[in-house]
């Protein structure tokens, strides 16, 4: 069968539904449009692909920041990335990642894996990893917590006031965490009841501490049944975001003490997540480990730049970089908890790795020691793996509240 050449173009404004027809079929489920998705489209940097001018495969990214540790920075978020059933195994992934790549102006770009042994080909790495809690409420054994504030409910137009400055805030805080412009607010708050599948409307609860500052958030809902021991009810978490220990521990309590339900399901807790330590039987919070967060560094020396350090670091490294020939090369790193440095250098090469490892280390929740006992990381200079690896580590894991 003769295979037809494809073209790469940028998106027309008034291609929205066009770009999201092509990523849903790849996903396998049904488009719904809706002017809060029209309203995310940036078309110019949206790239479609084409095979005799049929759509083939696209992808995109979205101008927004994201949390690292030292502070925030531009990310591209890449999303919405698929290939036509029909146009599979052709190269239409391979010519969009790349062209993509190339015209990423932001040092990093940052996605979620529908699988994951699709983008490490094109330089991502798993940056961050989350725990999917299915907790057993009867058997957590809550502790009690101390609260000087108060809960409030509040509704959703409320909320898009409120809740901004709250997970403005919470970046400070913890790595991994992407902000959010009005437009992925408007998204994050929509509730269509198409998609509640059998559950409540959204619920927004927030906590004020004693002055009456709004200091943090959750966003659940909840699902009532009954079975042969009576009342069964579910709770889902979608956020919890808290500035403040009062506040955490105070939406936490709430919702795993909720009148009538047994269960309670969260996708996005932090491998090092607080509620582990409000419960008597963390075995009863049921935690599986699953990939979050993959980051792509797109220029070396600008990325190192952004962030700070955990501890002290003076290493040359050399990285490679099979894509991006300027990420290729040997980069004298020096940096602390205050600023950091890079700049390329022919000096010889303290470790060596490629630029998914870089990618791995760069949030701060993966050490470049674990990558050298498989030889992704070689040690030129005796001691520099575990001084990299100190440098690069941060005291809070990086948490992904969102799958974008």
């Amino acid at each position: 069968m003769t295979t037809p050449e494809f073209s790469i173009r940028t998106a027309n404004a008034d291609e929205y539904e066009r770009a999201a027809r092509i990523f849903t079929s790849a996903m396998l489920f049904e488009f719904t449009p809706s002017e809060v998705g029209r309203a995310r489209f940036e078309p110019e940097r949206a790239l479609i692909a084409e095979i005799d001018g049929e759509a083939a495969g696209v992808t995109k990214a979205m101008t927004r920041d994201l949390s690292i540790p030292g502070g925030v920075v531009p990310a591209a978020h890449i999303s919405g990335v698929g290939v036509g059933q029909t146009f599979r195994r052709r190269g239409v992934l391979s010519g969009l990642m790349r062209r993509q790549l190339r015209e990423v102006p932001e040092a990093l770009a940052v996605l979620w894996a529908s699988e994951t042994a699709i983008y490490g080909r094109y330089g991502y790495a798993v940056a961050s990893a989350e725990l999917r809690l299915a907790a057993q409420l009867p058997q957590l054994g809550v502790k009690p917590v101390n609260d000087s504030g108060r809960l409030r409910a509040i509704e959703a137009d409320t909320a898009a006031t409120v809740l901004p400055p709250v997970l403005a805030e919470y970046q400070k805080q913890r790595p991994g965490v992407s902000g959010r412009r009005p437009v992925e607010w408007a998204t994050t708050l929509d509730d269509p009841a198409e998609f509640r599948h059998g559950a409540s409307a959204r619920r927004i609860t927030v906590h004020e501490d004693a002055s009456g500052k709004v200091d943090g958030y959750a966003l659940w809902r909840t699902k009532l049944e009954f079975d042969e021991a009576g009342v069964n009810g579910e709770v889902t978490v979608e956020e919890v975001v808290a500035t403040t220990p009062e506040a955490y521990g105070a939406l936490w309590s709430n919702l795993l003490t909720m009148d009538l339900c047994r269960k309670l399901n969260y996708m996005h807790a932090a491998v090092d997540e607080p509620v582990q330590q409000l419960v008597s039987n963390t075995r009863a919070l049921s935690a599986r480990w699953s990939d979050a967060l993959w980051v792509r560094v797109t220029d070396v020396r600008r990325a190192l730049e952004q962030r700070r350090f955990g501890a002290p670091i003076d290493l040359v490294l050399n990285i490679t970089d099979d894509l991006i020939a300027s990420n290729s090369g040997h980069f004298h790193l020096r940096g602390d908890i205050d600023k950091a440095h890079c700049e390329p250098t022919d000096a010889p090469a303290d470790i060596s790795l490629s630029v998914n490892e870089l990618g791995s280390a760069y949030l701060g929740g993966r050490s470049l020691a674990e990558f050298a006992v498989t030889g992704k990381v070689t040690e030129h200079t005796p001691g520099a793996v575990h001084a990299a690896s100190a440098g690069f580590g941060w005291p809070v894991a990086p948490g992904s509240i969102e799958i974008f």
